[in-house]
């Protein structure tokens, strides 16, 4: 219509044979090209350096390294994080000075994750280890190890832990461990995820069968909630042994530190004195004593002292007293756990601690009586009861929040799963339900009537009320011993158990009788 001129001609059919082979070899050269991707990606022949397609070796780890590392960032020039700049100061220290430890016993660590918001520093302090140690360093981020292909993520976890063990003492740093440290799921309907090879790999390889010897990992994450529990154990990411090689003081009491220490396995203990005998050595001693031994356990169980915290006197007179009226209560009520220490130093997000010494016998049969579960809460209780006594009821603090969670947590267990409630009875309400791809436990779901729901309320709240008044009769009848002990906390920040007995002593202090 556009007066194009158009020719049609028939397709030259000489060249049969030869579209014939082209069409057998083109699925023979996919076939060839695709087995070469993946000898790759599993690290085979031709995968490595200098071997053909070198940009393709998905199983080699990505990482940085620097044989003297030269990030130009040392301790100096990290402003505040003081606590955590000494913890660091000490995994240098050890790849410098490893023979002021282990003349202690103590072992280099395996594992140290830097925990906080983004932008507080964490790659920051990573580099000035690597600045300070001048040992060899790999650095990556733990998204490097995600890979579309299988296998890729532990085969790159593998390589880098090769090279990190062929350079000895050396120093490993994997940025936002939590892209691949999530908590395992159940991996039900028969599916694999590729992320779980790559952390079960990285378990392996941090402290597996083989073991790791003279390679320091470090992690950065502000995700730690979703890290699987194994990653964190002691042996791994702790720098948060047992007692065997440890030079250890005279004035060390094993009885006492195991009364201190029930339920803790051998890895527990085994961290606790190497605890110890890292301070020992911060301290400039020649030998562990008890002091150490209770300082790191204090430390394992509620975090570091906030040494630089400032409180003010009110505040300090609050605590002391609140943590005074939780231990007056605990001394007093019958078939309790004895009081161990008392502090008012801040810990991790306490403000003070009161430690009991629990009964191991209980602790490994798992069976509490009723009136031990009722002591418990009057105890949780004595906190807020004293800053009720002392200050009034208008001037009470925040601080009893946690206590207030335990109480109602072990109150409505009594109700709804221990059968300790007539109304209620012999009966076991309430269904836990949980998602095993989170590898965490929902929220319960109710399986009862609002009628029982009313019941079960009203049972909780006079079981805590009935609680509440127990602490109050115990603290109002004894506000002498109160006071003392609150004095003495004040003037000396902590007080132990033995000193804490000799106020009930003097002051002829008498059990509770219901």
């Amino acid at each position: 219509m556009n007066g194009v001129d158009i020719s049609v001609s028939e397709g030259d059919t000489g060249n049969g044979l030869f579209n014939f082979i082209g069409n057998l070899l083109f699925p023979l050269l996919a076939f060839a090209g695709l087995f070469l991707l993946f000898r790759r990606a599993q690290g085979g022949p031709g995968g490595g350096p200098g071997g053909l397609g070198g940009p393709m070796d998905f199983g080699r780890s990505k990482s940085k390294f620097q044989e003297v590392p030269e990030t130009g960032v040392t301790f100096a020039d990290v402003a505040g994080a003081d606590q955590a700049k000494l913890e660091l100061q000490e995994v240098v220290d050890f790849l410098k000075n490893p023979d002021k430890y282990t003349a202690l016993g103590a072992k280099i660590p395996k594992g140290c994750l830097l925990v906080g918001p983004p932008g507080t520093g964490k790659t920051l302090l990573a580099r000035a280890v690597a600045g300070e140690a001048g040992v060899p360093f790999f650095s990556c981020a733990a998204s490097e190890f995600v890979e579309l292909f299988v296998g890729v993520g532990a085969s790159r976890v593998r390589d880098l832990f090769e090279k990190a063990k062929s350079k000895a003492p050396c120093i490993v740093f994997i940025d936002e461990i939590d892209a691949v440290g999530r908590q395992r799921g159940a991996g039900l309907g028969g599916g694999n995820d590729e992320r779980e090879q790559t952390i079960n790999q990285l378990l392996t390889e941090m402290d597996g069968f083989s073991g790791n010897s003279g390679v320091i990992v470090l992690a950065a994450t502000n995700r730690p909630d979703v890290l699987d529990a194994a990653l964190l154990r002691p042996g791994r990411f702790d720098r948060q042994v047992h007692s065997r090689g440890k030079a250890l003081a005279k004035d060390v009491d094993f009885e006492k530190i195991a009364r201190r220490t029930p339920g803790f396995t051998g890895a527990d203990l085994q961290n606790l004195m190497n605890e110890a005998a890292i301070l020992a050595a911060r301290r400039d001693l020649k030998e562990i004593s008890k002091d150490e031994i209770s300082d790191a356990l204090e430390r394992i169980i509620a975090g570091p002292e906030k040494k630089n915290a400032v409180v003010s006197e009110e505040k300090k007179k609050l605590v002391a007293y609140h943590e005074a009226g939780h231990a007056l209560v605990g001394a007093l009520m019958p078939e309790y756990d004895p009081v161990a220490k008392i502090s008012i130093i801040p810990r991790g997000q306490a403000g003070g601690l009161t430690f009991f010494a629990p009964s191991e016998e209980r602790l490994e049969s798992g069976l509490y009586s009723r009136s031990y579960l009722e002591n418990q809460m009057a105890v949780a209780l004595g906190g807020r009861v004293a800053e009720e006594v002392i200050f009034g009821t208008e001037n009470v603090t925040t601080g009893a929040s946690n206590d207030f969670m335990q109480v109602s947590r072990v109150a409505r267990q009594m109700v709804e799963r221990f059968g300790f409630s007539k109304k209620i009875g012999q009966v076991a309400i309430g269904s836990s339900g949980g998602n095993p791809f989170l590898g965490q436990q929902m929220s319960s779901q109710k399986d009862y009537s609002m009628a029982t729901a009313d019941v079960v309320d009203a049972e909780v709240r006079e079981l805590v009320e009935t609680a509440y008044a127990k602490a109050t009769q115990i603290i109002t009848t004894h506000i002498d011993i109160l006071h003392k002990l609150a004095q003495l906390l004040i003037e000396k920040e902590t007080v132990d158990g033995e000193e804490f007995m000799s106020l009930f002593i003097d002051g002829k202090a008498e059990l509770f009788v219901a």
